[in-house]
């Protein structure tokens, strides 16, 4: 019986796609072999045209089919979701096509002694040009006879044709390592497009060219597409942020970045190998990109919490004593959870987690088993730090919960012969304990408040700092709702926030910006009337105002009493929380000028500079003058051309993410923990012309970790290691 059991289940995995689409959740394969034919599963009709054929049968759209008829209410359901999807699936075609339109659009290459002609884009319904005899003929009228053959003919050709074009790109990615998703980039489709143009005989840019006269222009070009942000920063005010790091030959080099309410931008990166990052350094480099933005124009400077940047801030305060320094909050938060992730009852639970999975993926056999019972998907998570690789595994663990336990008692896992040894019956038993998962679960409970805020303060979406405060208030009141508010269970937890966060993320500046931020003050009127509030507000107005007694004055003991337009009706309903509220102050803030101004600068700030720390494994490939024979001044260019395209970029596609998806890494570093013995100790994994390094404990595999990963970012992972302990904390005095 069990043996016809197991047939059952391995037959109803074949029938089943490794895929999200919702229409799998209402049909299966037909043929594990033929994955275009499919069955519905509520009324067993079986038809041709894959996954895309069923939805259309369920939410009964189009007439290549015919609709479901089935009237229970799954299927009803599955009517409306499968529907939901369909059109999603439309528009979105639609606007990629608009997209690649726009892109084409944009490119124009000039004709020198040519007339201008008009240039076929996607989606046009003009024939292909095959060649210079092309311009001698006339585009096929549809209206005339044999003229539908000869249109069929001409898009045959032009497929061949493409076909042959495109081998030759391939095979230069191929043999040069270039990366599989840059095909998707805009400026690769712009450079096809303009190619396509420009027409035979083309001749390829020049070593000298790249590094001379082109660079010249497209650093130009970046910095013309920048202009808009360089406006904000005159307008609403900027942060610099500064990041220190090294790359895998040991080279230590600092980027200092700018922040302001439109994104991130780079400003510079200095080799600072021979030079040692005491506080007098640090300052000068802060001074320097102050001075080129103009004193007027920064309103704080954002670092780790190294003691070196805090004796910075105290130089700074002497020379600048308006501008303000603040602490990253990504990096505090990350202190946070790698103290509660170190307590003794939590780290039991990642122990525990990561004796698993090591074992797993540890052993061919036990990892084939893990993919077979949860359908191909992964239970490692790689993050973009350590803690949040704890959470995502734990949370992906949670997810497959009922699949692991199913697979532990099942005879498949059994008749493994690793799995009766040692580690594999402690394996077994970690699965199997009740107490594993309720620990499991009040982890996920009591981190994931803490990772809401992470992922507010990590993105480069909106600004951060008038959310910060408030949002810290909300996550400490789950933490305890956790532990069902029971004092003696969640004071270990709260005694870790608190002390990461005073003098960090409680200063005046973060006080303040909560304070002036509408969606907490209408919310609680009452915190103006708190002592620890109005000392901030009356510090920040200080600060803020160093120079200037007279608006010291005017904000602080008038206008901030002053009702006007703030006790207006659309003010006060104006408090959802994707409002901006820099944009509330400019609205209603008009007849109080002083606060306005200091409002509307505070609350454009970031409170983190992860956005800073995100770009390290660019310079990698870039940061090599012998090879590309850059001076100094070429390579600041050059970096500063692709971390702000980047950036830009980044900034666009990020706004979608989910707060699980925005934590995800292709890179393993912050995972090793939970693929290798000691893998946590590892500041990280030395990569020799793409060989694996001897370590100590299990040897992961590269087939396996680019399985985990996905085979594009595989061979980026291998160039691009980070050389950099995220969770190095080095104390320092707070102002109190």
């Amino acid at each position: 019986m069990a043996h016809e059991g197991d047939l059952l289940l391995a037959r109803a995995n074949l029938l089943k796609r490794n895929s999200d689409d919702v229409g799998w959740e209402y049909g299966v394969l037909v043929d594990a072999n033929n994955k275009d034919k499919v069955k519905c599963k509520f009324c067993d009709k079986e038809m041709r045209g894959g996954i895309y054929r069923l939805k259309e049968h369920l939410a009964h759209v189009g007439k290549n089919v015919k609709k479901c008829t089935s009237t229970t209410p799954q299927a009803l359901e599955a009517k409306e979701k499968c529907k939901k999807a369909i059109e999603a699936a439309k528009r979105k075609r639609e606007e990629k096509t608009v997209r690649e339109i726009e892109l084409r659009e944009e490119v124009n290459v000039s004709r020198v002694g040519e007339e201008s002609e008009e240039v076929t884009g996607v989606g046009s319904s003009q024939p292909h040009k095959l060649g210079p005899i092309d311009k001698r003929t006339r585009a096929i009228d549809p209206t005339k006879a044999n003229s539908f053959k000869q249109q069929q003919l001409n898009k045959e050709l032009w497929k061949e044709r493409e076909h042959e074009v495109h081998k030759f790109i391939t095979r230069w990615a191929y043999n040069h390592a270039i990366s599989f998703n840059a095909c998707d980039n805009d400026e690769f489709k712009q450079m096809c497009e303009a190619i396509g143009q420009f027409g035979p005989g083309l001749t390829p840019p020049t070593q000298d060219a790249f590094r001379g006269s082109l660079l010249e222009e497209e650093y130009a070009r970046t910095k013309s597409l920048l202009q808009e942000r360089e406006a904000e920063k005159m307008k609403n005010g900027c942060s610099i942020m500064t990041d220190a790091w090294s790359d895998r030959k040991r080279r230590s080099i600092m980027n200092i970045c700018t922040n302001c309410a439109d994104g991130t931008s780079f400003i510079s990166s200095e080799e600072m190998s021979d030079v040692s990052h005491i506080s007098e350094v640090i300052f000068e480099l802060v001074d320097k990109a102050i001075e080129d933005i103009g004193e007027e124009n920064v309103v704080q400077v954002v670092t780790d919490n190294a003691s070196n940047n805090m004796g910075a801030k105290k130089l700074l305060l002497v020379k600048r004593p308006q501008i303000f320094w603040t602490s990253c909050a990504a990096h505090t938060i990350n202190l946070m959870l790698q103290g509660i992730g170190n307590l003794p009852r939590f780290k039991k639970v990642i122990d525990q987690a990561k004796s698993f999975t090591i074992f797993v993926y540890g052993h061919t056999r036990t990892l084939e088993c893990l993919r077979y019972f949860t359908e191909g998907k992964e239970l490692v998570r790689p993050g973009v730090t350590r803690f949040a690789s704890y959470f995502l595994t734990l949370n992906s663990m949670q997810e497959k919960k009922d699949q692991l336990r199913k697979m532990v008692v099942h005879s498949r896992w059994d008749s493994l012969k690793d799995v009766k040894s040692k580690k594999g019956k402690e394996a077994t038993a970690t699965i199997l304990s009740p107490a594993f998962w309720k620990d499991v679960k009040l982890m996920l409970a009591v981190f994931e408040p803490l990772v809401k805020v992470l992922r507010l303060v990590d993105g480069d979406v909106k600004p951060s700092m008038g959310f910060l405060y408030g949002e810290l208030l909300k996550a400490k009141r789950e933490v305890k709702e956790a532990f069902g508010n029971v004092e003696s269970r969640f004071k270990d937890v709260m005694a870790i926030i608190e002390k990461k966060m005073n003098g960090r993320l409680d200063s005046p500046l973060h006080l303040t910006a909560f304070l002036l931020n509408p969606h907490y003050s209408y919310a609680n009127p009452s915190i103006f009337d708190e002592p620890k509030m109005n000392e901030a507000f009356i510090s920040c107005v200080e600060q803020f105002y160093y120079h200037d007694e007279e608006k010291q004055e005017q904000a602080a003991n008038f206008e901030l009493k002053k009702e006007g337009p703030f006790s207006k009706k659309l003010a006060r309903t104006f408090q959802n929380y994707d409002y901006n509220p820099a944009s509330w102050w400019r609205l209603y803030g008009t007849e109080t000028p002083a606060l306005q101004k200091m409002a509307t600068r505070i609350l454009s700030l970031t409170s983190s500079s992860s956005s800073c720390e995100r770009n390290w494994s660019g310079f990698e490939g870039i940061h090599t003058k012998k090879r590309n024979r850059l001076t100094t001044t070429c390579l600041n260019k050059l970096v500063y051309i692709q971390f702000n395209n980047r950036l830009m970029n980044k900034r666009e596609k990020i706004k979608s993410k989910k707060i699980t998806d925005a934590l995800l890494s292709s890179d393993t570093t912050e995972a090793q923990g939970f693929l290798q013995e000691g893998g946590d100790d590892c500041a990280l994994v030395d990569f020799r012309d793409g060989e694996e390094d001897e370590m100590e404990g299990t040897r992961i595999p590269w087939s396996i970790i680019g399985e985990v990963v996905g085979a594009d970012e595989q061979l980026e992972l291998r160039r691009s290691a980070r050389v950099r302990e995220l969770y190095a904390e080095e104390e320092f005095e707070s102002e109190e």
